[in-house]
């Protein structure tokens, strides 16, 4: 069964799911030859009870188109989360969140839990930061977007907080990288 990389990127109001919402969630599934496969997104009502945090709310006053986008027709998490799971089941294959930062996977993996019972994904996440920290060989810390070779990136592509816009930006990244790895070395044989 192939893997699709489901690329998923959230936006909140806060560090932590529960204490605070998910504002908004953007996928999209590769395959490891970077085809686009689907993508999805959802504005999501915040949890009753949550508040948002201060220090992201400030952080949000720098990027105020991308939350009101963010804001436009929110549904109801529980029916959200339905829609996001039925979608992954209906891309077919075996799916991999695929997530940067991991801060991404604990979001999706608490929502889906919380609303839908379990996730598609199971406990895990390939975290794209974590690979590129292996793969070229530099510290956790020292990899970021600014120190990547501008191949990776796919012009076009930006990183702009809006969850599905991200979600692509950082789903061609990890492709382009898986590409240029199995180019290096060879298709390794099983």
């Amino acid at each position: 069964m192939r893997e699709v990389f489901v690329s998923t990127d959230v936006e909140a109001d806060g560090p932590i799911p529960g204490p605070h919402s998910m504002l908004s969630l953007g996928a999209a599934a590769f395959t490891a030859e970077k085809e686009l496969v689907s993508t999805f997104e959802v504005n999501l009502h915040t949890l009753p009870g949550a508040a948002p945090d201060e220090a992201t709310m400030a952080w949000w006053k720098g990027f105020p188109d991308a939350y009101a986008a963010a804001r436009k027709d929110p549904v109801d998490p529980a029916e959200a989360m339905g829609r996001f799971g039925g979608w992954v089941k209906g891309l077919g294959g075996k799916p991999v969140l695929l997530v940067y930062p991991a801060w991404d996977y604990l979001w999706v993996h608490w929502y889906m839990v919380r609303f839908v019972g379990r996730s598609p994904f199971g406990l895990g996440a390939l975290d794209i930061k974590s690979y590129l920290a292996a793969l070229m060989d530099e510290p956790f810390h020292e990899v970021s977007k600014r120190n990547m070779a501008k191949r990776w990136f796919d012009p076009g592509l930006d990183h702009t907080h809006r969850a599905l816009d991200d979600a692509k930006e950082q789903g061609a990244l990890f492709c382009n990288v898986l590409a240029e790895r199995r180019q290096r070395l060879g298709k390794l044989e099983r």
